[in-house]
């Protein structure tokens, strides 16, 4: 599996940046994918899931309401939506994707256990 991340940049608080991530995988539509961050200085974290069909996500509470995360399993790419940005979300961004395990498509995805990473993003939010 290899995942390409794209669409970061420097952006002013309260804007807003829409991240892409293209996956290389005959079975898109069977992994979980995800998103991380590292901010300098600081371990990597948990921001967004989706489910392998695309209906159900997670979010860290730290971006949730503003952040919106979505699929095309047609594409092969996820994508992140980011609004109303804040210089605490400045952080190379990473896409991952997990094999679901779960015969249920929409099951709630994982916040954990990704195996395979994309190179990252970086995303810079000034005050």
């Amino acid at each position: 599996v290899q995942l390409q991340a794209s669409g970061g940049g420097l952006v002013q608080a309260g804007g807003s940046l829409r991240l892409s991530c293209a996956a290389s995988v005959r079975t898109f539509s069977a992994y979980d994918m995800g998103w991380f961050r590292q901010a300098p200085g600081k371990e990597r974290e948990f921001v967004s899931a989706i489910s392998r069909d695309g209906r159900s996500a997670l979010y860290a509470d730290s971006v949730k309401g503003r952040f919106t995360m979505s699929r095309d399993n047609a594409k092969n790419t996820v994508s992140l939506q980011m609004d109303t940005l804040k210089p605490e979300d400045t952080a190379v961004y990473y896409c991952a994707a997990k094999i679901s395990l779960s015969p249920i498509p929409w099951s709630r995805p994982s916040d954990s256990g990704y195996s395979y990473w994309g190179q990252g993003t970086q995303v810079t939010v000034s005050s």
